[in-house]
């Protein structure tokens, strides 16, 4: 009886004991169990976000720029050693002397290997405000890129030169392919070449935060000194394009970004392309909101614009601007994925203002046009009374990021709109004289009683 209990008590107390292995195994496997599933769910979140940014995109309102930095968050020390290299009192001035001109201030590292690969350069300009747009496009870009800066005084050449020093330590791209060019007011000169002085960490991440903290150290007197005088857009394309090295050239502003890919998929166009002088190829260029990714291919960009989310440049600004390149056409070619002419431009029109690439003797922007109005579609202009064609490309485009409304654009845009009209009508004049051909009727009208006369 005895023995048959304590048989028992041993039996119910190795039950208990596989018991609590069982539940110790189960508890184990649960832990286990959590701890995968949250090292996959971190994993597939960092998967996420590196393919997002590698697509360009990101939550804040600028998408990230699409390839890693080489310096993530690094620390570095004093510096004195000048970022430009050149001496700032050697410039050349324009005809009217209103701006020094400094070719090939800072060379890219890559800069001369690049424009003997390549056919094409892509020539673009902008101020310190919209610079950080530069990291995207030369990430897309890998054919070398002339940029031309604008920078007044020492206090803004100052910022652009820390600005430049980060951009170079921070992206590659910037570092290797872009060869840069500095344009300076006549009566705000800077002083000398003064060094840089980096220290603390750079967040390489986010170019366009890093770029408002610079901006913040702006005086009040130098902001009210950009709010009256006119930004010198006609002699920053002159000199970008002047200094690319390569036959062709891709004139563009800083922030309109190229397609992936673009760069290489023109260079075997151009191996093809028959045509010799007077051609000039546009790249469509479309708006596309801030909140999504920048698209991989013309797949992508149609989808975004039957989304929404993506629509022809200024198409609501002034259509004019864009309207000739025929988006429709462009958007129903789907033919092929290497590059080739979509259609030719049949309905030219004076405003039209294209992004295009062409050999590098086409007519330069005409300087007296200082300021917004009537900077691209005069020169545009002018190419198509000298005969050139216009050809519209595909599958590659380039991006605007955000969908412009006409209400957002500042009061001064006009103001310097009128200023600039006043010098059209001499202007078109010239080029009628140039070319004795008057093909859109600018100059030539007739009266009522069937007389030819000039307007």
């Amino acid at each position: 009886m005895i023995n048959c209990f304590m048989k028992k008590g041993y039996q119910r107390r190795m039950s208990l004991k596989s018991l609590l292995q069982v539940g110790c195994r189960i508890w184990n496997f649960g832990v286990v169990s959590v701890l995968v599933l949250t090292v996959c769910n971190i994993l597939l979140m960092l998967k996420l976000l590196h393919i997002e940014r590698s697509d360009g995109g990101q939550a804040g309102p600028r998408p990230v720029p699409p390839l890693p930095p080489v310096i993530m968050d690094a620390f570095f020390p004093h510096n004195i050693t000048p970022v430009f290299e050149m001496n700032i009192h050697l410039g050349h001035w324009d005809n009217r002397r209103l701006l020094k001109m400094i070719d090939h201030a800072l060379v890219g590292t890559l800069f001369d290997e690049l424009s003997k690969r390549y056919s094409v350069c892509l020539a673009t300009q902008s101020s310190l405000e919209k610079l950080h747009s530069l990291v995207q496009v030369a990430n897309h870009w890998r054919g070398p890129i002339s940029a031309a800066l604008f920078a007044a005084g020492d206090e803004e050449f100052g910022l652009l030169q820390g600005y430049i020093d980060y951009l170079r330590h921070c992206y590659p791209a910037v570092r290797d392919r872009v060869s840069f060019h500095l344009a300076f007011p006549w009566d705000r000169l800077p002083s000398k070449n003064q060094p840089v002085k980096r220290e603390g960490k750079l967040d390489c991440l986010h170019p366009e935060g890093f770029l408002h903290q610079l901006l913040k150290h702006r005086s009040s007197e130098l902001l009210r000194w950009r709010q009256k005088n006119p930004y010198p857009q006609n002699h920053l394309r002159n000199l970008a394009r002047k200094n690319c090295q390569t036959s062709r050239v891709f004139l563009t502003d800083v922030d309109i970004i190229p397609s992936l890919g673009m760069a290489d998929g023109l260079e075997v166009f151009i191996k093809s392309d028959s045509c010799t002088s007077l051609c000039a190829y546009v790249i469509p260029t479309y708006e596309v909101d801030e909140r999504v990714p920048f698209p991989k291919n013309k797949s992508e960009l149609i989808r975004l614009k039957g989304r929404g989310l993506a629509r022809p440049f200024h198409h609501k600004v002034f259509i004019y601007n864009q309207y000739a390149t025929n988006f429709s056409r462009w958007e129903q070619d789907q033919s092929r994925n290497q590059v080739h002419i979509s259609h030719g431009v049949t309905n030219f029109e004076f405003l039209y203002e294209p992004f295009y690439i062409a050999h590098d003797n086409v007519p330069p922007h005409d300087e007296r046009f200082i300021g917004y109005g009537f900077t691209r579609n005069t020169q545009v202009y002018e190419m198509f009374v000298a005969g050139y064609q216009f050809f519209v490309l595909s599958p590659v485009f380039t991006v605007h990021w955000g969908l412009q409304h006409r209400k957002g654009r500042p009061s001064w845009r006009e103001r310097q709109n009128a200023n600039n009209r006043k010098f059209f009508e001499q202007f078109k004049r010239e080029v009628f004289t140039r070319y004795h051909k008057d093909p859109l009727h600018m100059v030539l009208h007739h009266t009522k009683d069937g007389q030819t006369a000039k307007s």
